[in-house]
């Protein structure tokens, strides 16, 4: 195989305000992100000069266009609220995508647009003029705006999973599962777990790892409740 060719899954857009411009804020449920997209202008300068009756052009000023995405439209979330709070405003807008390259951009919202259909799920389109050039930088190691998690009731003989949480960078995840965290030397290492006697009265963590070619990063969920018998 020698295309390089991937698909979108794992593309992130978070935002930040220009106070506070590398804090960003991850927008949940997003599908069908268009990134900016370039025009470029020409300037007809034909004079009486110009040779064999053709006309010449100089390169004008670039348009960036907008940045659009399409998401799942959850009302009163996260992702809603902070999106009807900065209306009006000068954003930094990121986009990363699955092979960690991210494209950092200036925008100002141009539209929210919530559809609320009889019989299919809700969504809303969601677009922001691009001021300025935006800035694309190389592949960088792999970051994560939502923790991991731990799914399963911290119970003995129970199956729980670990949920990686939402990361840039396309990485590749291990697993170390801990207990009032010490590694877990039998089977601590798979995406999966099973609470064991040992572990009662033991609050139950797991570290996630994400590795790709330029680096890599460990996060760890938050504690279980004790676990039972």
């Amino acid at each position: 195989m020698t295309t390089q060719a991937d698909i979108g899954i794992g593309t992130t857009f978070e935002m930040a305000t220009l106070a506070a411009p590398t804090v960003f804020t991850f927008i949940s449920e997003i599908f069908n992100l268009t990134p900016p997209a370039f025009t470029d202008s020409t300037i007809d300068v034909t004079n009486f000069d110009s040779l064999n009756n053709t006309r010449e052009f100089i390169a004008g000023l670039t348009e960036p266009g907008s940045a659009s995405f399409e998401m799942n439209y959850v009302p009163g979330s996260a992702s809603d609220i902070y999106l009807l709070d900065h209306a009006g405003e000068t954003m930094v807008c990121r986009i990363t995508f699955p092979n960690g390259v991210a494209i950092t951009f200036n925008g100002v919202r141009e539209n929210y647009e919530p559809q609320v259909p009889v019989d299919d799920r809700m969504t809303a389109n969601v677009s922001f003029k691009v001021s300025g050039d935006p800035v694309q930088a190389a592949a960088a190691a792999p970051t994560n705006s939502v923790l991991p998690s731990i799914s399963g009731i911290a119970q003995v003989g129970v199956l729980a999973t670990a949920l990686e949480g939402v990361w840039t960078g396309a990485p590749v995840f291990t697993y170390q599962w801990k207990k009032n965290a010490v590694n877990v030397a039998v089977g601590g290492t798979s995406k999966t777990y099973t609470f064991i006697a040992g572990e009662v009265g033991a609050v139950m963590t797991v570290a996630v790892t994400g590795t790709n070619g330029a680096g890599a990063l460990t996060k760890t969920s938050a504690g279980t409740a004790a676990v039972i018998a």
